[in-house]
């Protein structure tokens, strides 16, 4: 199995494809990463270096890849982190390239536009790539719940809210969708939710929530939600996994006393979680 995956790399810690690539190998999936961007780490911290790479090197090293012949082998295309709106068309290309020689590949897009408490972070123009391109063509996406809420022009405040705008995106294109970091009324304070909708079904799972700043999280969870689905486990397995995974990975980061994931020292989390979280259907 194979997964192409286009977005961020950080020389420190791990976000974008410095934290997808390894737990994709970990669960026996080769991985072909091309970067849209080269920063020293996350920029969740406020201060990094590095640049950007325009849209024509991204396009020119997916060229190269193609003249290797290896995409009609290539199951799936993962993207996340774009840095610049123009990135977009070298992505819709890539998706196309991919899907012309696997029409049975997938596109899992996690739409990188922003958080509860940061907003928007991204370029002008990336968000509306999300909404008007991805969505239609994308296979899987994998929005946190300001993204959904962004993505659907809506403020879901309930479940009920959440669940309907889920359906709705669901409706627009994507057969799976992920919602991370999902806070409704009768969320409590202690507690993280995380949703997995698909057609005429939806499930959650709530975990404990620990202290600690998740920076790249919802990259690893994007990774191993797709992981999961290239297996061909149903939809709450797939939550449910990758969930417990994430979960197990952070618990270990904090015992750890570590600021950035213990992706590496906790790997065995990927395969089989320590604790195995179990879905409840909400619809």
């Amino acid at each position: 199995m194979r997964v192409l995956s286009i977005q961020s790399w950080v020389a420190h810690g791990h976000a974008g494809n410095a934290a997808a690539v390894f737990p994709l190998q970990r669960l026996g999936i080769e991985v072909i990463a091309i970067h849209t961007v080269l920063f020293s780490n996350h920029t969740g911290y406020g201060d990094w270096g590095g640049r950007v790479f325009d849209a024509a090197m991204v396009g020119e090293v997916m060229a190269g890849v193609a003249r290797r012949g290896v995409l009609p082998a290539t199951d799936a295309l993962l993207t996340g982190y774009l840095g610049d709106a123009a990135i977009g068309a070298a992505v819709l290309e890539a998706n196309a390239a991919l899907k012309a020689a696997n029409p049975r590949a997938i596109w899992a897009c996690d739409p990188v536009i922003g958080d509860v408490g940061r907003g928007v972070f991204v370029r002008p123009g990336i968000a509306e790539f999300f909404r008007d391109a991805c969505v239609p063509a994308a296979d899987i996406m994998t929005p946190n719940h300001f993204e959904l809420d962004l993505l659907t022009g809506t403020e879901s405040r309930t479940l009920a809210a959440a669940s309907a705008a889920a359906a709705s995106l669901v409706g627009r294109g994507p057969k799976r969708l992920l919602v991370t970091s999902l806070t409704v009324e009768g969320t409590p304070e202690d507690a993280v939710d995380i949703a997995a909708f698909g057609p005429g079904e939806a499930w959650r799972v709530r975990t404990p929530k620990l202290p600690i700043v998740g920076r790249g999280t919802g990259d690893v969870i994007a990774a191993l939600f797709l992981a999961h689905t290239l297996a061909g486990l149903p939809l709450a397995d797939c939550l449910a996994r990758a969930v417990s995974s994430l979960h197990g990975i952070l618990r270990a980061t904090i015992a750890a006393g570590r600021e950035e994931m213990a992706l590496i020292a906790a790997q065995d989390e990927l395969v089989s979680p320590s604790q195995l979280f179990t879905p409840e259907r909400i619809r």
